[in-house]
């Protein structure tokens, strides 16, 4: 049964990471929630197998959406091409939940926050595709253990480059990895603001707006949360774009 929360505290709904995988969902869960709830927010977690009219009373209460990442694969059917060996399975359940959630969240401008696979449901369900899988000089499935995997290149200006703390700057700081698909067509409003410079992957893209928050990163700052200060301080943008958030339509803001 959907609850309803009062509106004094800063509600974040969160999908679980996959459908059919209760182990990668109780191991992949608790570092988002952590990471959330130390930044100020409180964390709701959408079931896949909820109807949509419950969840869509769930929605109603939240200020924000975070997209998670998830062992699955977003299906290629969905920006017109077929899978190749290397491409995963697909998740429905997680997939139509996503939909329901970026539906309100750019309805009602509620920010979001997508990483890993929600960056990449994102990209998609603005229209744009993904490589299926990674061949490149970089690594990029180094796992959950690795901190720092490679470095990142922040494009100046960015919503993401006044996220960097100002008491450690790195011109390209260090993040960890644990993917093998990635942004190749960037979705209808998204601009690039940060790559991986030896190969240049996309690694983080941002919503082409001033007064509406979308962040989508391809790494996982909610493992590096107690370690990296930018990993902090990507959340706490989050949970204060929420904390200020005020229902909007998209449509009737100025897209910069």
């Amino acid at each position: 049964m959907v609850t309803l929360f009062p509106a004094m505290c800063i509600y974040i709904a969160i999908p679980e990471p996959t459908a059919s995988d209760s182990e990668y969902n109780q191991r992949a869960l608790p570092p988002y929630l952590e990471s959330l709830r130390s930044a100020g927010a409180t964390p709701i977690l959408v079931p896949l197998h909820e109807h949509q009219d419950r969840v869509a009373r769930l929605l109603a209460s939240v200020q924000g959406v975070l997209l998670p990442g998830s062992k699955f694969d977003i299906d290629p059917e969905r920006y017109g091409e077929r899978a190749i060996p290397e491409c995963s399975a697909s998740d429905p359940a997680r997939a139509a939940v996503d939909e329901l959630l970026l539906q309100d969240a750019f309805n009602l401008h509620k920010p979001i926050l997508a990483i890993c696979a929600g960056v990449q449901s994102l990209n998609v369900w603005l229209n744009g595709s993904l490589i299926q899988h990674l061949s490149t000089a970089v690594d990029h499935r180094q796992g959950r253990e690795v901190i720092e995997a490679h470095s990142i290149r922040i494009a100046p200006g960015s919503r993401l480059a006044a996220m960097i703390p100002r008491e450690a700057p790195a011109a390209e700081p260090p993040v960890n990895s644990t993917h093998h698909q990635a942004i190749k067509v960037t979705g209808d409003g998204l601009l690039v603001s940060a790559l991986s410079p030896a190969d240049g992957v996309i690694e983080a893209v941002e919503l082409d707006s001033r007064d509406h928050f979308v962040l989508g990163v391809q790494w996982h700052p909610e493992r590096s949360y107690t370690q990296s200060a930018f990993s902090r301080s990507i959340f706490a943008a989050f949970v204060q774009a929420a904390t200020v958030y005020q229902p909007r339509r998209i449509e009737e803001s100025t897209i910069a």
